[in-house]
């Protein structure tokens, strides 16, 4: 039996955000493999490396998931709770906490499994339903895309000061995850 002509391109959806997600949190996890020790707590624009770093990530945990309740309940930020601390993601203030790199690269891999979970599970309903975020007005499939693309802006801000301040090329990562050491 053949998937009808609506299942076979959401399933088509799926498996391309996938790959895009994966790609681009792989560019971010190389960023922050490659950063030398020196540019970790260095400025990136209004932040530190680090902290643009966990913005990314911590955006791209939040939007995986379906509501606000539930996202400091997972077990991650249980084990974690130490790097997380008060959540200044959510407060109205610049951030002021900084993260170590190998907390960092673990939440890249919680983002990582999360996002290998949660997309395959998105059905026609819940990719076309409103995302159920505060202040975004689209629909889950849409803040998807828009996740993605806020993963590989602040990847680009950090492969740009890795390049201008220490001749440290990233790779394109075209598609899914790229396991090779750069």
């Amino acid at each position: 039996m053949t998937a009808s002509p609506d299942r076979a391109m959401i399933d088509a959806f799926k498996e391309l955000v996938s790959h895009q997600f994966e790609a681009a949190l792989c560019t971010l996890s190389i960023c922050i493999d490659k950063c030398p020790d020196a540019a970790w707590n260095a400025p990136v624009a209004n932040y530190k490396f680090c902290q643009v770093a966990f913005h990314t990530v911590f955006y791209a945990d939040y939007y995986l998931g379906t509501n606000d309740p539930t996202f400091r309940e997972q077990p991650f930020h249980r084990e974690h709770a130490d790097f997380f601390r008060d959540y200044e993601e959510f407060i109205d203030r610049p951030p002021v906490l900084l993260y170590d790199r190998p907390t960092m690269q673990k939440y890249v891999e919680h983002c990582r499994q999360k996002a290998a979970q949660s997309l395959p599970a998105e059905t026609p309903e819940s990719l076309a339903a409103p995302c159920g975020f505060p202040r975004k007005s689209f629909s889950r499939a849409e803040l998807h895309v828009y996740s993605i693309r806020h993963i590989q802006h602040h990847a680009a801000q950090l492969s740009l000061r890795l390049r201008l301040d220490h001749k440290i090329d990233i790779p394109w990562v075209r598609t899914g995850w790229d396991d090779r050491k750069y």
